[in-house]
């Protein structure tokens, strides 16, 4: 009897609830990152919605993804990508309250979601043994990867309006920045194969601020230094690109699932 917590425990023990970092992943993960910085700005500027009601809609959707995601035993690419597109959507809109609700400098809030992100990640480490996409099986562990998701948005929105407006640096500068910074972190595991936990953490943290960037240059109007598409067509266009993959991967996973299935038929 006195095993039972344990072995309720085990129970819960899933499959891996997270893709391989495949490029399709990072891929899909630079599209949502674009969607949550023109969505909120959409929503909130465009549609009329104003940031707090944007920020309570996108929080309450999220939490019900949240629980959809969480209650599955294994990957489910739909389910897990409309999760990362609002979580990135929410990310992008805890940093904007900060910075344009409450007055928080950039500098400050970049600095406090990365030790916020930091503090995950030891806590993490210490409860569960590792901090790897590769061993999301149990509750406990995909609930810090969701929390750490959700700081990596917060951080990267931080981070990526801090370097792109504060310092005057413009969004294709930027862009480029990160896009190389990512290469960089990408070089380091490919070719040293030196740390790959951490080279992939910094580089999803580093595919947000790339997003931002991407997003900003594209909808943002030309006299502010963007190409003037708006925030409508680039929300559509990334949304239309990111359920075209989705799709595939989910015919890909229906087809891998069914050939063992066709094999055994066969040698029956």
């Amino acid at each position: 009897m006195s095993h039972a917590p344990a072995a309720r425990l085990r129970t819960r023990v899933r499959s891996n609830k997270v893709p391989d970092p495949t490029v399709s992943f990072w891929v899909i993960k630079i599209l949502a990152t674009t969607v949550g910085e023109t969505a909120a700005d959409l929503l909130s500027d465009t549609v009329g919605l104003g940031l707090p009601l944007t920020t309570l809609v996108m929080a309450v959707a999220l939490v019900v993804f949240l629980v959809l995601q969480f209650r599955t035993r294994s990957y489910r690419p739909p389910l897990y990508w409309i999760t990362v597109v609002l979580i990135s959507i929410v990310g992008t809109c805890i940093t904007d309250n900060l910075t344009d609700g409450l007055g928080v400098p950039l500098a400050l809030s970049t600095t406090v979601f990365a030790v916020a992100l930091a503090a995950v990640f030891v806590i993490w480490y210490r409860s569960e043994g590792t901090i790897s996409i590769h061993s999301i099986d149990a509750v406990r562990r995909e609930a810090f990867y969701w929390l750490a998701i959700l700081f990596t948005f917060a951080l990267g929105t931080a981070a990526g309006d801090l370097i792109a407006e504060q310092t005057g640096l413009g969004y294709f500068p930027s862009l480029l920045l990160f896009a190389g910074a990512i290469a960089l972190t990408a070089a380091v595991w490919f070719i040293g194969h030196r740390g790959p936990v951490v080279c992939f953490w910094i580089a999803y943290v580093l595919t947000r601020p790339l997003g931002a960037s991407t997003g900003d240059l594209l909808s943002s109007p030309v006299e502010d230094g963007g190409l003037g598409i708006g925030t409508i067509t680039t929300s559509v266009v990334f949304l239309v690109l990111i359920a075209a993959v989705i799709s595939w991967l989910s015919i890909r996973l229906r087809r891998d699932a069914t050939a063992p299935q066709a094999q055994l038929g066969v040698s029956s």
